[in-house]
C-alpha cells in the first residue's frame, strides 16, 4: 500500500487549512451520544494549530440529510469539539450534505469549501471510499495531505492484509451480507476461522456464496416478534418456532465463540451479534466484545458504528488493539478497493 503526503509535511504556519475530519457521530436528544470520532480527529487539529496554522476549518457531513435539515445540524457536534479544543483560530462548517453538491462531487461546492483556504488535509477515514465534493473534489484544487487518523488507519488496517500471525480468526455480524460479502471472500478466505452472527448468518446458512466455510450459531435468543419487550427464549436455531425471529446468538454459540477468539493470534471484527441496542438481546455482542478485549495476545482490529459503540459502553475500547473509525470504509479497504479519498492524495 502506498504512502501518502502527510500532514508533518505540510507547512502549516501561518496557513489557511481545511481539514476534513469524520464528526459524523450518533446523537440523542440534540446531544453526542458516542464521541469516539470526535476523539480521534483531535490529534491532527491540535498538531495544526500547534505548529501555527493561521485557520483551521473543520468539515463533515453528519447523517443522511436531504438538504438543510435543523435535526442534522453539526452545532452539537461544534459545541464537544469546542469543549474539547478551545482555540479561536479552530471553526467547524455546517453539514458538507445540506448542499447539494456535496455528494455529487461538484466543482463548484468543492471551489466554495477550498475558497480562502491553503491547504487541504484529509482525515476522515471515515468518509473517503465517497467520491464527494469535501473528500476528493477539494483535494484535487488545493494541496492536499493526510492526516495523522487516516494515516494510523490506513497502517494498522493494512497490516491485515499482509502475513499475519496465526490463528487468525474473523467475526462478523449485521443485516445483509451484500454489504460484507466483498471483505468476506477477500479477507475471510484468509482467515482461519470465521465466525458469522446477527441477521446475515440466517443469509448464509439459507445460501452460502462463499467458497470456505463459515461457523453458524448453534442455538439463538428467539422472540415473538421484533420488540424490545417481546416474548422470547433461547432455543436450538432449528427449533425456532415459525414466525419467531433471531435477535441474539445464544448461549452455547457464545462459548464456542468466545473459544476460538480466545485462541486466536489476529482478530478482525465487525458487526453486532444481534439487536445489541435492546439489552435482552446484547448478550451475544456483549460476549464477543469481551472475549476479542480479554486476548491480550492477539492483534485485534474492530470496525463498525455498532461494534465500536458496544465496546465504548462496556468500556473496553482501550483493550483492542485498533479501533477503526470507518464502517464502509474499512469493508472496501480489506475488500482490496482503491478508496477515492485516499487515491486524491498525492504519494509521499
Amino acid at each position: 500500500m502506498r504512502r501518502r503526503r502527510s500532514v508533518r509535511a505540510a507547512a502549516a504556519g501561518g496557513k489557511r487549512i481545511l481539514v476534513r475530519a469524520d464528526l459524523n457521530v450518533p446523537l440523542e436528544n440534540g446531544r453526542v451520544a458516542d464521541d469516539t470520532r470526535i476523539r480521534a480527529a483531535l490529534p491532527t487539529l491540535q498538531w495544526l494549530l500547534d505548529h501555527d496554522a493561521q485557520a483551521v476549518s473543520v468539515c463533515s457531513h453528519l447523517g443522511r440529510p436531504k438538504g438543510p435539515d435543523p435535526a442534522f445540524s453539526i452545532e452539537p457536534v461544534r459545541e464537544a469539539l469546542r469543549a474539547a479544543i478551545a482555540d479561536d483560530r479552530l471553526s467547524v462548517l455546517e453539514n458538507t450534505r445540506f448542499d447539494p453538491g456535496e455528494t455529487k462531487n461538484d466543482p463548484e461546492f468543492a471551489r466554495e469549501l477550498a475558497d480562502a483556504n491553503d491547504l487541504f488535509v484529509e482525515d476522515a477515514f471515515g468518509s473517503v471510499h465517497r467520491a464527494h465534493a469535501s473528500t476528493v473534489g477539494v483535494a484535487q484544487l488545493l494541496p492536499a495531505y493526510a492526516g495523522l487518523l487516516l494515516e494510523r488507519e490506513l497502517e494498522e488496517l493494512g497490516k491485515l492484509l499482509g502475513e499475519v500471525e496465526r490463528p487468525f480468526v474473523l467475526i462478523s455480524g449485521g443485516a445483509k451480507v451484500e454489504d460484507k460479502l466483498g471483505v468476506l471472500r477477500n479477507l475471510g478466505g484468509r482467515a482461519d476461522t470465521v465466525l458469522v452472527g446477527g441477521k446475515m448468518a440466517e443469509e448464509l446458512r439459507a445460501e452460502n456464496p462463499l467458497d470456505f466455510e463459515v461457523e453458524l450459531p448453534v442455538d439463538v435468543v428467539g422472540a415473538a416478534e421484533f420488540a424490545a419487550d417481546a416474548e422470547s427464549r433461547v432455543c436450538g436455531y432449528e427449533e425456532l418456532p415459525d414466525g419467531w425471529l433471531g435477535l441474539d446468538i445464544g448461549p452455547e454459540t457464545r462459548r464456542r465463540f468466545a473459544e476460538r477468539l480466545a485462541g486466536a493470534r489476529t482478530i478482525f471484527w465487525n458487526g453486532p451479534m444481534g439487536v445489541f441496542e435492546w439489552s435482552r438481546f446484547a448478550e451475544g455482542t456483549k460476549a464477543v466484545a469481551e472475549a476479542v478485549a480479554g486476548n491480550g495476545a492477539a492483534f485485534s482490529v474492530v470496525g463498525g458504528a455498532d461494534s465500536v459503540r458496544a465496546l465504548n459502553e462496556l468500556g473496553l475500547a482501550d483493550r483492542i488493539s485498533w479501533v477503526s473509525t470507518g464502517g464502509g470504509a474499512s469493508l472496501e479497504l480489506l475488500e482490496g478497493k482503491e478508496l477515492p479519498g485516499v487515491a486524491a492524495i498525492p504519494s509521499a
